[in-house]
């Protein structure tokens, strides 16, 4: 399991990335959603921002975390929302 704690980046942006590897492979969460989860409810731009700030996105899986409206948001790693859409199709979260 990886330890956030140890990675740089603000307690806020490791909680979020603690919600992400909460959410289980093949389901997504939305922005709202983990702010929600992170007693932040208002917050869920900068929960974009902290999944942004993810230093290791596949292994933090901030693909699986989605706009309100259901679409896919942005994606920082390689390949960008291609690869995030990609990512999904394989785990069948769409």
């Amino acid at each position: 399991m990886i330890n956030t704690h140890q990675m740089d980046g603000t307690d806020f942006q490791k909680s979020v990335w603690e919600q992400l590897l909460a959410i289980p492979r093949g389901k997504t969460r939305t922005y709202k959603q983990i702010a929600e989860a992170i007693g932040h409810p208002s917050s869920y731009r900068a929960v974009a921002n902290a999944c942004r700030a993810n230093p290791t996105p596949i292994t933090i899986p901030c693909h699986r975390a989605v706009r309100s409206d259901g679409s896919l948001g942005g994606y920082s790693g390689e390949g960008g929302v291609a690869t995030k859409a990609r990512l999904l199709s394989e785990e069948g979260a769409l």
